[in-house]
């Protein structure tokens, strides 16, 4: 089914063409990246697919029932409820029909409330259709869908009862993607969902979105994540618009070919052209050749000339360059705390070294100190415990990933020739050139820069630094896909050696040679790129769950945590062990609803082989329908173990 169709549509600013002759079919089911480097037009599309702005020529058409869901760039739920109250507002309507339900059962149960039996059978069989309508709809589940998605969203159950507007900027946004995705439209208009999220809420999401029922239609700078969710790519390069068939990967295959086939057909046209132009050229004025050159000619003015195949937007192109070679060791690190404070440390027992032409990306959750360790190697935050040193000859180059937020009211140039004096103007300007900044562009004020300007401006300072060691918080961060490659493209080509912090998979395939996954007692060290951290994740992952079993069966208690170095720590563990043992009561409690819900269940479905119900209609409609409402409320129990036992899980680690 065609949910939605874009045929020809313009969109013009003054006298600017953002988009011409703009085509784009949306169908159930299908999952769409909408690709193109910053400035293409494809927020402005979004907007007006979800009727958020106009267009100046063409057509949108869509069927009046389709339900379409749109969540713009850091949109932030803005509410005065608590966490949970604000996801119930999704379910009011199915809500109104469960209290409903209960008014009826309550009415149904005194007999006395109906005139006659007639009245009563009226009453019984819009009682069934509207349980049926509750029970299609999801009556018995969205309280575990709810929970499902905070989960997904790391949104805990001590979250609930928060207030939304008390939460900080990230934790808004993801509150308004698990809003829309609680909403089960037709059509998920995403305009880059995933920002804010990390590694493990992305993997979640990408998993929650191949199954979502609905159809997708993104926009993302996350190569990874195209590759795992869509199966179509639309390419919007120069006002114009592409279709391809395949994931994000298949779509540069294909691009590629296109424009080799491209190229093949021009320059065999051209070919072609130059011959018969030479003919003509040799024979028009020959009387006995004067016909066949003036066909020729004929041919040439009726030819349908193929243009010129312009191939990709121009790109940004730089390197990183050093003088100096260190020695082998790197940087040794040993039984390092980080945070703030004392009072507060965010890890310690950080062990871990590089040697000379490393490239180590270092990994784990939100908050769990990856930009506090980049920050006290370089001297930005004191050591609070342990040590580390670098090795001889050794010159950082540190990449912020506040210096995308460069606030100045210099120019582009004077920001940069006021860093190296020494260069000359045309020095500087041409290496503003190798990021995309042409001659009026150097003269831009810096405060009024993109933040993919500011991120282009910051990493051409770098460059010049020429440093031989990188260290780098989120490079990627604020630059389109184009921008991104060529950025891969210049530190794999980087002789020297890479520390980094990422959240692009992609990137961090290409780059890292190793992992070090940063958790709060201490860092991991893998030797591989992303993928093969992950594959050693599900091992661990395996081990751990069947180890686990066996304890169970054996009836030990969870591991206690023994001499702790200090009081944070402590602290830190006896919460964790309280929330642990909270959790673990309420999984009892689960599991003896689950076993009442199974009594229930073999209770119901041997009354339906009874003679006495069997050949009784009505009586035997009845308990089908209260079976089918247990077998509901069993699956929502279902997935409310599954939760709270992740959550055990993840405690107990």
């Amino acid at each position: 089914m065609i949910l939605l169709q874009v045929q020809q549509i313009a969109k013009y600013f003054g006298a600017e063409t953002i988009l011409e002759n703009i085509k784009l079919e949306i169908k159930t089911n299908d999952r769409i990246a909408l690709v193109g480097r910053n400035g293409a037009g494809k927020s402005t599309l979004l907007k007006i697919i979800a009727g958020q702005i106009g267009y100046d020529a063409g057509q949108l058409s869509k069927p009046k029932h389709v339900k379409i869901g749109y969540l713009a760039q850091n949109t932030g739920l803005e509410s005065s409820k608590t966490i949970w109250n604000e996801m119930l507002t999704v379910f009011e309507d199915l809500r109104r029909t469960g209290q409903e339900l209960r008014e009826m059962e309550l009415k149904m149960a005194d007999s006395g409330m109906y005139e006659d039996a007639e009245t009563a059978k009226q009453a019984l069989e819009t009682y069934d259709t509207l349980q049926h309508l509750f029970k299609e709809q999801g009556g018995y589940t969205y309280e575990a869908e709810i929970r499902s998605v905070l989960h997904g969203l790391h949104f805990f159950e001590e979250d609930y009862e928060k207030l939304v507007e008390a939460l900080s900027g990230g934790q808004k946004t993801r509150l308004a993607l698990a809003k829309l995705l609680l909403s089960k439209q037709d059509l998920l208009i995403l305009d880059e969902p995933t920002n804010h999220l990390d590694i493990a809420t992305l993997s979640w999401l990408e998993g929650y979105l191949q199954n979502y029922s609905g159809a997708l239609l993104i926009v993302s700078h996350d190569r990874y994540f195209l590759d795992r969710v869509v199966n179509q790519v639309y390419e919007i390069s120069r006002t114009k618009i592409t279709h391809y068939t395949g994931n994000y990967s298949r779509f540069l295959v294909l691009k590629a070919e296109q424009l080799e086939k491209d190229w093949k057909e021009f320059e065999k046209q051209q070919t072609e052209i130059a011959k018969l132009e030479d003919f003509v050229a040799r024979n028009i004025v020959r009387a006995s050749t004067t016909k066949r050159a003036q066909s020729r000619r004929k041919k040439l003015e009726k030819m349908d000339r193929l243009a010129r195949p312009e191939g990709n937007e121009k790109a940004a192109h730089f390197g990183f360059q050093f003088d100096r070679t260190p020695g082998n060791d790197i940087l040794f690190v040993d039984d390092l705390a980080i945070g703030y404070t004392k009072d507060k440390l965010v890890a310690e027992n950080i062990r871990f070294d590089i040697k000379r032409g490393d490239s180590i990306a270092l990994v784990g959750p939100n908050g769990i100190g990856k930009s506090t360790l980049l920050k006290t190697l370089i001297g930005d935050i004191p050591t609070l415990k342990g040590h580390f040193q670098f090795g001889a000859g050794v010159k950082i180059g540190y990449y912020d990933q506040e210096q995308a937020k460069l606030s100045s009211k210099k120019t582009i140039l004077q920001e940069l020739w006021d860093e190296y004096p020494e260069l000359d103007e045309k020095a500087v300007r041409t290496v503003l050139g190798n990021f995309l900044f042409s001659e009026d562009d150097v003269l831009k004020i810096v405060d009024t820069l993109s933040g993919g300007e500011k991120a282009r401006l910051a990493l051409s300072k770098l460059t010049l630094l020429g440093a031989n060691v990188l260290i780098l918080d989120e490079p990627t961060n604020h630059l389109d896909i184009e921008s991104k490659e060529v950025l891969e493209a210049a530190l794999i080509d980087f002789e020297g050696t890479i520390l980094f912090v990422s959240h692009d998979r992609y990137f961090i395939n290409r780059i890292a040679q190793d992992i070090v996954e940063l958790s709060p007692s201490g860092a991991t060290r893998y030797l591989g790129d992303y993928d093969y951290y992950q594959e050693k994740l599900a091992e661990n992952q395996e081990i751990a769950r069947l180890e686990r079993e066996e304890k169970l069966r054996n009836g030990e208690l969870p591991p206690q945590v023994e001499n702790p170095s200090n009081k944070a720590a402590y602290q830190q563990s006896k919460e964790a062990q309280k929330l642990l043992r909270q959790k673990t009561r309420k999984l009892a409690e689960i599991e003896e609803k689950m076993e009442e819900c199974d009594a229930k269940i073999a209770s119901l479905e041997h009354e339906l082989t009874l003679p006495t119900v069997f050949n009784d209609h009505e009586k035997s409609y009845a308990i089908t329908e209260e079976l089918d409402a247990i077998k509901q409320v069993a699956e929502a129990l279902m997935a409310d173990w599954e939760i709270v036992s992740e959550e055990i899980e993840e405690l107990d680690i």
